[in-house]
């Protein structure tokens, strides 16, 4: 459950379905998350690279990814100036080091949905993929709630969740969370955001929505 500054207690407080397909990865794939697709070879995914992940690198911008697994993502973000991979899970930064060992590179476990070590008000570019899919809505809430603190203004947040009005979603359950863009906007404009645009066709079982302060 969430403490008073919105942080989980303790791992047993997290999702089990999370934990679960943490443990499946690591097990089954040399990099953690390309079993769920490569973003070199998978068409909707090298769309979601060419549209939402590689127009907002700059080298005189700073970006956190949430959630980075192996680096499927990662690698498209070594362009920033300084990037922080922030996962709850010391087996998947661990995993990430092996490959992402880099100078602009900061890996960085958090307590469940907080940012300890990012600086305030200094983000560019949020981008979390194959996350908060596994997120259940207090935990979402909570990561929302805590990405206003490092944003600079007009910073840009890209985020890929759960759709459950889509039926491979709903066959993916209880892996993934209940969600939807209906609930997804309202925690999105409850946290203080303003929505800049989604896209709700291109995943076969999850949607992508990109807002800023």
């Amino acid at each position: 459950m969430l403490d008073s500054s919105g942080r989980w207690r303790s791992r047993r407080s997290l999702p089990r379905r999370i934990y679960r397909a943490v443990r499946r990865e690591l097990a089954s794939s040399d990099v953690y998350g390309m079993d769920w697709g490569d973003p070199e070879t998978v068409a909707p995914l090298k769309f979601v690279r060419d549209r939402w992940v590689l127009p907002y690198v700059r080298d005189d911008h700073v970006a956190v990814e949430i959630g980075p697994g192996g680096g499927r993502w990662t690698r498209y973000l070594l362009g920033f100036k300084q990037l922080y991979a922030v996962d709850f899970y010391p087996e998947l930064l661990a995993e990430l080091k092996k490959g992402f060992a880099k100078p602009n590179v900061t890996l960085v476990q958090n307590t469940g949905a907080d940012f300890p070590g990012v600086p305030a008000g200094q983000v560019d570019y949020v981008f979390s993929f194959g996350c908060f899919v596994h997120l259940d809505s207090p935990i979402i809430e909570a990561y929302l709630a805590n990405i206003t603190g490092i944003l600079k203004p007009g910073a840009n947040v890209v985020i890929q969740y759960s759709d459950t009005n889509k039926i491979m979603a709903r066959e993916l359950l209880p892996g993934f969370a209940e969600n939807t863009p209906e609930k997804m906007r309202a925690m999105v404009a409850a946290a203080g955001f303003t929505i800049l645009e989604e896209d709700l066709t291109t995943l076969w079982h999850s949607s992508l929505i990109r807002f800023t302060l």
